[in-house]
């Protein structure tokens, strides 16, 4: 039976959603294990976002809060807003209560990615402050930590991300996630899975 891993984000301006798509390549790559993309709601009206220069979302689906529960593992990444997650992510985590009467999620391993707008705009205070929604739900937060090897201490070129999780810097919006960041991202979804993996086979032995 495949590991389901969902990789479940908000992205307004695609930064996210890029760090989501090579997240999903490199837990894909872990043999047994089947990767979906979801997007939260949106939380704003289109005339809101058009004002905000946001693009059109992605054909990415949409998730509903139960069918979280249907994952094994679950990747969560969202953009910054004064150094804690956007209001969209908080709104869908605050429509998850059901959830966590039953603690439906509780048991299951769960990552965190992001992106700011600055180098001091929340790198680590951002997924700090998220990890109090996966306590409330029982889940086992799975940081990177330094498995990404020397990638974590280069010093020579602007890098987002940390020990908790993926991360890039959107800057005004032109910056894109570099080489070095998307590294990161890819091995995040790679080591997550194979973390992911091992749990369910513990389960299943148990």
């Amino acid at each position: 039976m495949a590991v389901k891993i969902y990789i479940v984000y908000y992205s307004m301006y695609g930064h996210v959603e890029k760090l989501a798509e090579e997240i999903k390549k490199g837990a894909s790559s872990v043999e047994g294990v089947e990767v979906k993309l979801f997007q939260v709601p949106e939380t704003m009206n289109e005339e809101v976002l058009g004002k905000m220069g946001a693009p059109s979302k992605s054909e990415v689906p949409t998730i509903t809060a139960n069918e979280l529960a249907e994952a094994d593992g679950i990747l969560f990444g969202f953009p910054t807003r004064f150094g804690m997650m956007a209001a969209q992510f908080k709104a869908f985590l605050d429509s998850t209560g059901g959830l966590w009467r039953t603690q439906a999620l509780s048991g299951k391993p769960a990552g965190i990615f992001y992106s700011t707008g600055s180098q001091g705009g929340g790198q680590e205070t951002t997924p700090l402050t998220a990890i109090t929604q996966l306590v409330h739900h029982g889940m086992l937060f799975v940081p990177v930590g330094y498995t990404f090897g020397a990638g974590m201490f280069e010093m020579e070129q602007v890098k987002g991300g940390s020990p908790y999780g993926a991360g890039t810097f959107a800057g005004d919006g032109s910056r894109q996630p570099t080489e070095l960041e998307l590294g990161l991202a890819h091995h995040q979804g790679q080591y997550f899975a194979g973390i992911a993996t091992k749990l369910k086979g513990s389960s299943v032995d148990a």
